[in-house]
């Protein structure tokens, strides 16, 4: 369903909790650490030497009842709490992540893969959502209307649903759960959150220094866990709220299971995101932005580019150039100091990855640079997959319809605009698009009529700051909010408009006529 995962103690160091199958990672529930007592658990893969690092507990109904319990528990008096009173804890939990961030993109690389400068700046990220959350005072103001009618005001405030729940995937570890707890929490909400299970151990730092930070005990709970966890938050009568990042159909099913049981449900799934390079594009600066963003972190990023649509004739320049740059990508483990892509999560995933290179060459696409069969040095049982360059790849072929999610780009051929335009909009993802091109009137024209949610211009990773929203359009996102910025806030909070007047100014005598202002 989602994916696996070490667990820091307070100061950094690896918890000391060992057996002969490494260290273990537990759930998070009202402020301690629990084991499940049903003693499931899993593997926790290092990716870079492909072999079991650790254990992780999974969590049966029994750990997602406990966790749901003392969120809701805490509740009422969290929700209580001013405003200010909330930020401010965000405030302490801030300063802690930035003194901390390093510790945490470390457990990125051990558990994830991808190389250190990266995990780096997904906890940059992270820390702008926890920075935005920390203007909750402002965000929760509501409106007020003086004298809609005699001697009545109105004013609108927001207020928040109750026990919050969040899934979130294996490729952001940090910074997704940090798109949802931080604003979830600081509106006035509760939260349990289920991280993918194939990298667990940053869950639990982002716990307990949110507990340092001066959390009360069951605000923020953490089962670890598969299907069975998530499919007991979705059912659960006391959860108000379901936030996910993920596939599209597990995304629909979230969305639908959720949503049938009566809850609020924000649900961001796949994508197939495509960068236009127009005639006029500087084709230096496009070969930049493309070995970024189709081959950082492997791939492995719903934002990632990899279709990239070359119009006219500059298809045939722009593969030369990219051909040379894939085949020098350094590829090694997370740590060594010049690595610019990592493993892949697992070994099925380099497999599909893999599997799916074979059915393009199958289907006569040109594969320009195979990254199938790599070996690093010293790390010969990695996941690794090297870069994969394929062209003349057309919208019917698997590698164009399904979402590789590793380190392969494709590149379509397109003859004007238009046709690129028709390429874009019959792919069932609207996530992120970019184009590249040096004419303003294009790129307005372009940006405007696109029916996708998030668009660069001469940008390939058009994802929002923490102030704005972050999602997809159509089979990219199930629901009505984005995640994070103000669309969050109103995510997290219920509208509430209330309507006053004081006896000394009521009429006499009832009113059987509907309310009219006067």
């Amino acid at each position: 369903m989602t994916d696996l995962e070490q667990s820091p103690t307070q100061n950094g160091e690896t918890d000391d909790r060992r057996d002969d199958r490494g260290y273990e990672v537990q759930h998070y529930i009202s402020g301690k650490r629990v084991a499940s007592r049903s003693g499931r658990t899993t593997a926790i893969f290092n990716p870079a030497i492909g072999a079991p690092a650790g254990r992780v507990h999974l969590a049966s109904d029994d750990e997602v009842n406990a966790a749901v319990a003392a969120a809701k528990a805490a509740f009422p008096a969290w929700s209580a709490q001013p405003p200010l009173s909330r930020a401010r804890v965000m405030f302490r939990f801030l300063e802690l992540i930035q003194a901390r961030r390093n510790d945490l993109a470390k457990l990125i690389v051990a558990e994830h893969g991808k190389v250190f400068s990266d995990a780096q700046g997904e906890v940059a990220r992270a820390i702008d959502v926890i920075e935005f959350a920390t203007g909750i005072p402002q965000l929760l103001k509501g409106e007020y209307t003086e004298q809609i009618s005699r001697g009545m005001d109105a004013y609108s405030i927001r207020q928040p649903l109750g026990v919050c729940a969040g899934i979130t995937p294996f490729n952001f570890p940090a910074m997704v759960p940090m798109w949802m707890a931080p604003i979830a929490i600081a509106t006035g909400n509760t939260f349990v959150l289920k991280p993918s299970e194939r990298d667990p151990s940053p869950s639990l730092m982002i716990a307990e220094l949110l507990k340092e930070a001066g959390l009360p005990d069951g605000v923020f709970n953490v089962v670890q866990g598969d299907k069975t966890a998530v499919d007991a938050l979705l059912v659960h009568p006391d959860v108000e709220a379901i936030s996910f990042v993920g596939s599209t159909p597990i995304a629909e099913y979230i969305y639908r299971t959720g949503t049938a049981h009566g809850k609020r449900v924000q649900a961001l799934g796949g994508a197939k995101n495509h960068m236009v390079i127009m005639p006029d594009a500087d084709i230096e600066q496009c070969c930049d932005a493309l070995m970024g963003a189709a081959y950082g972190s492997a791939g492995e990023r719903c934002m990632a580019i990899s279709v990239a649509v070359a119009v006219g004739d500059i298809g045939d320049e722009l593969v030369a150039k990219l051909k040379d740059r894939v085949k020098t990508i350094k590829v090694a483990e997370g740590n060594t100091p010049d690595a610019e892509m990592g493993p892949v999560v697992t070994a099925a995933a380099k497999q599909r990855i893999e599997s799916l290179i074979a059915t393009g060459v199958t289907e006569k696409a040109t594969l320009v640079v195979d990254g199938r069969n790599l070996k690093v040095k010293d790390y010969e049982n990695g996941f690794f997959c090297g870069g994969s360059l394929f062209d003349n790849v057309t919208p019917e072929m698997t590698i164009y319809k399904e979402e590789i999610f590793g380190p392969v780009l494709c590149v379509v051929r397109a003859p004007d605009l238009k046709t690129a335009v028709e390429i874009i909009e019959n792919n069932e993802y609207g996530n992120g698009v970019a184009i590249y091109t040096r004419d303003g009137g294009v790129a307005r024209e372009f940006t405007r009529n696109i029916n996708v949610g998030m668009v660069g211009v001469n940008v390939p990773l058009p994802v929002p700051m923490a102030f704005n929203s972050f999602g997809g359009w159509k089979k990219s996102l199930f629901g009505d909010q984005h995640v994070y910025g103000p669309e969050g806030v109103r995510f997290y909070t219920r509208h509430k408009a209330v309507m006053t007047r004081w006896p000394d100014s009521i009429a006499k005598g009832a009113e059987f006529a509907f309310p009219q202002m006067k």
